[in-house]
């Protein structure tokens, strides 16, 4: 009996390391058809000695009858709700309370992902799950340890030597989209209605009182924090998520730590968008103070955690139909695939196209021409398509083919190493290229060339006037004069308008040059640390890895563009034609009583005259103030142009002083 109980006890723990390694390393060691050949051996072994099967066997996914109500269980911690945010201006404010809440002190943050599911607590004892609720109303759960049972990548028992003998682990479940896809499908089939999103279908399910039933929904969980726990040997965020996945637990991923708070900020800008590439919904980012200790220190309102925060987007989703597929090559080449929409209000605006981003991701949600999709716009991000109404499918619909050759130059593309990317390796002579990079090269956050619009840039490049950015300086009326729609005085001020340019300095040309990861932001930050072109040339790879914002994939980018023989021939060709290449750095005072906005939040609303809306937030940062996209109590001023909103009535309702153009560019000129 020893030994038919050792080889079921092997198989178990050879089971859960495979699934360790399939649902939290995201690295299967097995083939499914071995993994289920293993399954079926544990299986057949238990089925012929019953007294050996256990509660945390593997085999034990599904209890054997429903139950008969959900009781309601007391959390040993409260599950507090926590604070949130839709600015990253008052992101930012959040962040400097905290700092002020713990002066002297460097503290870490960590960035994760706000999974759109039903928050639950899993307890663990001596590794054996126990009990699991959802967070009710903070104080009290529902008991769904039966349907917990069913989640395929939280264990039953945890892996491992060290296992804490009391552990509460905290997340989110959650299914993914391609799996209510299929659960659709069998809706449809069973002659049901289908389910409208991901996150209803989880918080029913979780709550059936029959498991399984609850099994088929092919739930899973990601965790992200800690309850009660005894002999936890973690002391900050970040460790404990590893020391989670020792133990075969699934952490939230894509969660990253950074030594400030502006640069958590600044990576929740970039990881927006990436989020499309999720099979699961995400409705926002939350950032934590990374030490336990300081998490004590800071300790909680009455409501929530002070040492968290989650930044959340709005989203819209609406249901319309694929008409067709368009690929676009881009200023760096990449072949873009854009779905044509049947129009639908979203909202409220009209949406008639939205990103598919890549062909892996039309694979991966099996995109077809003439398929009912549903598509999502959230916050800032443009639309894009969340996944397929495959139960709506009703013809053979062929699979969209992607191309193997650039639309634009013939050139055979080529998929990004590591990446997902496939793009046109024709960098200095593919017409699409040259006109886009020449396009944005012309933008008001690039070298900002008023009057070289679309069809100029079009017909430059199509004529062959230009074929690099320092063509343009080398550009006359003449040749101008011979293009469509061209007068002699547009073509005068064209060329005004380009010599003019030369002086935006390194930050806007750094930005223009269209270096892969490299935008405004990103452009400031190496202008302002380097301050010429020529220092920044001479900068290692490591260096530049080093500086706040940039990380090894920007550093790299920008070290091989700059190192490249195309790279140092723009700067060369740039230079000799006068544009200046040194950052103009603003000469304002480091006084705070120099600076007439110091400390101050200005949001700006309405039709402007004197102003672009980028030349007025850069005049409020000069000047020392925070611009803000909405509305407050903590707001300053409002700067209200022509046909003001509800942003004005707002203010007006919190008795916020409102300024006028003139008025404002007065109280900026007592720090000038």
């Amino acid at each position: 009996m020893t030994s038919i109980q050792e080889k079921i006890e092997s198989l178990r723990s050879e089971i859960r390391i495979h699934d360790q390694k399939y649902y939290v390393e995201a690295e299967p060691s097995i083939t499914d058809l071995e993994y289920d050949r293993l399954m079926d051996r544990l299986k057949k072994l238990e089925s012929e000695h019953p007294e050996l099967i256990s509660s945390d066997s593997p085999t034990q996914r599904v209890g054997e009858s429903p139950v008969e109500h959900l009781t309601q269980v007391p959390h040993k911690v409260p599950m507090l709700s926590i604070d949130n945010t839709y600015s990253i201006e008052e992101l930012q404010q959040y962040g400097e309370r905290i700092q002020k809440l713990l002066p002297e002190e460097e503290i870490q943050w960590v960035v994760e992902l706000k999974i759109d599911g039903v928050a639950a607590s899993v307890l663990y004892e001596n590794g054996v799950l126990t009990q699991a609720l959802t967070r009710g109303n903070g104080a009290v759960g529902d008991d769904i340890t039966h349907n917990i049972r069913t989640v395929l990548d939280l264990p039953l028992k945890l892996i491992g030597e060290n296992v804490p003998p009391l552990l509460e682990v905290r997340g989110e479940i959650y299914m993914n989209n391609s799996d209510l896809v299929h659960l659709n499908q069998q809706q449809q089939k069973k002659g049901e209605q289908p389910y409208k999103n991901t996150r209803n279908v989880t918080a029913g399910s979780i709550r059936l009182l029959d498991p399984k039933i609850c099994a088929e929904r092919k739930l899973r969980m990601f965790c992200h924090g800690v309850g009660y726990v005894e002999g936890l040997q973690s002391d900050a965020h970040s460790d404990f998520l590893h020391e989670l996945a020792g133990y075969g637990v699934s952490p939230t991923p894509k969660v990253e730590a950074f030594a400030n708070f502006n640069a958590a900020v600044a990576h929740c800008e970039r990881l927006v968008d990436t989020l499309h590439d999720l099979d699961f919904e995400v409705d926002g980012l939350v950032l934590k103070v990374n030490r336990f200790d300081q998490r004590q220190r800071l300790g909680s309102t009455s409501k929530s955690p002070r040492w968290i925060i989650a930044y959340k987007f709005e989203k819209y989703e609406a249901i319309t139909k694929l008409l067709d597929i368009r690929v676009q090559v881009g200023k760096t080449g990449a072949i873009t695939p854009v779905a044509e929409l049947e129009p639908v209000e979203l909202a409220g605006t009209t949406v008639s196209r939205a990103s598919l981003h890549n062909a892996e991701e039309i694979q991966r949600k099996d995109v077809r021409i003439g398929d009912v999709v549903v598509v999502e716009k959230a916050g800032k991000i443009i639309p894009h398509i969340v996944r397929v109404e495959k139960h709506e499918r009703k013809d053979n619909l062929p699979e969209f083919p992607y191309p193997t050759n650039c639309p634009a130059c013939g050139t055979a593309v080529v998929k990004d190493e590591g990446g997902v990317y496939i793009r046109c390796p024709n960098f200095k002579n593919c017409p699409a290229q040259v006109k886009e990079r020449v396009r944005y090269f012309a933008t008001r956050n690039a070298m900002d060339i008023e009057g070289l619009g679309d069809k100029v840039v079009e017909q430059l490049v199509e004529e062959q006037l230009v074929t690099t950015f320092g063509d343009l300086y080398r550009l006359t009326a003449e040749q101008l004069l011979e293009l469509e729609r061209m007068g002699k005085k547009s073509s005068e001020k064209l060329i005004e308008a380009i010599a003019q340019s030369k002086g935006r300095g390194m930050d806007k040309l750094l930005n223009a040059l269209s270096i892969r990861h490299v935008g405004k932001s990103v452009s400031y930050q190496l202008a302002k640390h380097y301050g010429s072109i020529k220092k920044l040339t001479e900068a290692s790879q490591e260096e530049l890895a080093e500086l706040e914002e940039i990380g090894q994939v920007i550093a790299e980018t920008v070290y091989q563009y700059f190192q490249s023989e195309y790279g140092q021939q723009i700067i060369q060709d740039l230079e000799a034609a006068g544009v200046r290449l040194e950052f103009d750095a603003p000469e304002i005072s480091n006084e705070s009583g120099d600076q007439a906005l110091a400390g101050k939040t200005i949001v700006v609303t309405g039709s402007l005259q004197e102003y672009t809306r980028d030349e007025i937030k850069e005049l409020i940062q000069r000047h020392g103030g925070r611009p803000a996209s909405s509305v407050s109590k903590k707001t300053d001023y409002v700067v209200a142009g022509e046909k003001a909103g509800s942003k004005l009535k707002k203010a007006q309702q919190l008795e916020i002083p409102v300024l006028t153009e003139a008025e404002f560019g007065q109280l900026i000129s007592n720090s000038k």
